[in-house]
């Protein structure tokens, strides 16, 4: 009995320290929810403004994804995040650190893209991919030098930069 005991409070505590991330959150605001906005979500996310570090599906009005995160974030007005990889569905996307994948929106900011931006407004600093809306800002690209690499600083419809 006592080795049974002593081997099921070992295989609990292993448990415990295996599992750093949760399935489920929902969330009405980062303070108000589920799970503190430390916890990583690994699942679903369901939130009026959610804020978590996530490779998860984010479905809310406001998403906010923090540290190094991935997944899928559909926001109804705004995904926000560090540095993200997978695809952005909102009104507004912005990337503080990096993006790699797809954002689309009405206006998508990235520091860092690797991908696609398509919105009415896009802005990089630092485009590795392509842009497509009405103003595409990316401001790695000196004007016309480095063409057909990379098109232009600012440029309406279409930009890009390989």
């Amino acid at each position: 009995m006592k080795k049974l005991l002593i081997l099921s409070a070992l295989v609990a505590s292993v448990a415990g320290v295996q599992a750093e991330g949760v399935a489920f959150q929902a969330s009405l605001t980062p303070d108000i929810a589920i799970h503190s906005k430390t916890t990583e979500i690994n699942g679903l996310s369901l939130s009026i403004w959610g804020e978590n570090p996530q490779n998860s599906l984010a479905l809310g009005f406001v998403n906010g994804s923090t540290g190094v995160s991935s997944g899928f974030s559909w926001a109804f007005l705004v995904n926000y995040d560090d540095t993200y990889t997978g695809v952005e569905w909102g009104m507004v996307n912005v990337s503080k650190v990096s993006f790699t994948g797809w954002q689309s929106g009405f206006v998508n900011v990235a520091k860092e893209c690797h991908g696609l931006q398509w919105g009415a407004i896009n802005y990089s600093e630092n485009l590795r991919g392509v842009q497509i809306g009405f103003i595409n800002i990316a401001r790695n690209n000196s004007w016309f030098k480095e063409f057909p690499d990379k098109l232009a600083t600012g440029f309406p419809i279409v930009n890009w930069s390989f």
